[in-house]
């Protein structure tokens, strides 16, 4: 038994539990640590050794667009302008003697043409013709005195002559009956012109049309009784309209304005776009400048004439007609500018530039000298050179110097594209 004691005693005495976890977690901890810096040193390994590739800025690609080639030429300046139509010829017709309407032309119809000479209407005649017979009674009166008249002076003359006597000239006029001779031959003048007078009252019984006119309005009707400040019928001339259109002053110096009668004006287109279609106009020349302002835009007011509005004439008979009070836009023809550049105004950028495509394949931002500003284009006078390309396609953002290239044209073969590309991209 004490054997067995002894035995047991000097056997070693097992860990404990806690610390054999301990020492569990310690060999799990160094491991992973081993692991990691093992890790790191292979990954700085790596970098360290691995091949390097440097980092290039990409090359800029060209932007692709279409130019055109510029040529000088010379170019007529066309000035736009808004008018309105009115007539060159209206008047009112009054009468010059007072009756009652007994004759009305049926021609006498607002919208009707009539002639120069025709008859509109008649005022009642016999009044008139009645003193016409009265007047002429007088004359024959008158001449009846002034005969008798000169008789008496004949014998008055011929007694003078037989006595011989000298005496003074007062004395010697009113012996021979001068002033009596002189009476009767003012009585037989003044009835005379009373006739003269009597058969023109007559004659303006009949009231015609002063001149080839359309009828406007008529303010009378059959049977009515005129005065002299009674309204008959308004007319406007078929020979000519006019038309007021405005103008900017600084445009006044491209037209043509005639200083005297006679002096050729601008040509000037006239369209109507609403009534006639944009293909239509008519033809007129300027012939005034009014001598004022437009008030509200400080515009210029331009007078422009057009012949035979209403197409009347058989070779106008195919154009449309030119209506009064008619709004119209006119084309005026300027002077010609030489040797310029006629460039469309959507090419016009910023600050009145340019792009051109220089030589070397580059985006050139040039300023330039506009001689005169169109609606549809502006000439260039300066600051370009012939066979330059100009640039036609919107760039986004453009930048001086930026490369370009040109797009293909139609039947241009994929080799001259692929030329023409190159030569822009370098």
């Amino acid at each position: 038994m004490k054997a067995t004691k002894s035995i047991e005693q000097n056997r070693p005495q097992e860990p404990r539990p806690m610390v054999r976890k301990l020492l569990g977690a310690s060999v799990k901890v160094l491991a992973s640590a081993l692991i990691v810096a093992g890790a790191i040193v292979i990954y700085r390994y790596q970098i360290n050794t691995s091949p390097r590739v440097d980092r290039k800025k990409p090359p800029r690609q060209a932007k692709l667009v279409q130019v055109i080639h510029l040529q000088k030429s010379d170019c007529a300046t066309t000035v736009r302008a808004d008018g309105t139509v009115m007539p060159a010829q209206q008047v009112t017709l009054r009468p010059q003697v007072a009756g009652q309407v007994v004759e009305l032309s049926s021609d006498v119809v607002p919208g009707s043409i009539v002639t120069e000479g025709h008859k509109l209407m008649g005022i009642d005649r016999r009044d008139y013709d009645i003193l016409v017979r009265q007047r002429r009674y007088d004359v024959i009166k008158a001449i009846r005195d002034l005969k008798v008249e000169q008789g008496n002076q004949a014998i008055a003359k011929q007694e003078y002559e037989l006595l011989g006597e000298v005496i003074g000239e007062e004395d010697r006029e009113l012996v021979l009956r001068e002033p009596q001779l002189e009476s009767a031959r003012a009585a037989y003048e003044s009835a005379q012109a009373a006739l003269e007078k009597a058969r023109l009252d007559l004659a303006r019984c009949d009231i015609a049309a002063p001149f080839d006119a359309i009828i406007r309005e008529r303010k009378i009707d059959l049977g009515a009784t005129v005065s002299l400040n009674s309204d008959l019928v308004t007319l406007i001339g078929t020979d000519q309209a006019w038309i007021e259109v405005k103008v900017g002053v600084a445009q006044l110096k491209w037209l043509t304005i005639p200083r005297e009668r006679g002096d050729p004006g601008s040509n000037v287109k006239i369209y109507d776009t609403p009534a006639w279609g944009a293909d239509r106009f008519r033809t007129g020349r300027v012939v005034r400048l009014l001598g004022e302002l437009e008030t509200r835009g400080q515009l210029a007011r331009v007078l422009v004439a057009v012949d035979d509005p209403f197409c009347l004439k058989p070779e106008n008979r195919d154009l449309p007609q030119l209506l009064m009070d008619s709004y119209i836009s006119a084309q005026i023809e300027g002077r010609t500018l030489a040797s310029v550049f006629a460039v469309d105004r959507s090419h016009l950028r910023e600050n009145g530039s340019l792009w051109i495509m220089d030589d070397a394949g580059r985006l050139d931002i040039r300023p330039v000298q506009i001689g005169f500003r169109g609606t549809d284009c502006v000439y260039v006078t300066a600051g370009l050179a012939e066979n330059e390309r100009l640039v036609a396609t919107d760039i986004a953002a453009p930048v001086q110097g930026m490369p370009l290239r040109l797009a293909p044209e139609e039947g241009q073969t994929s080799a001259d594209n692929r030329a023409s590309r190159q030569k822009g991209g370098r």
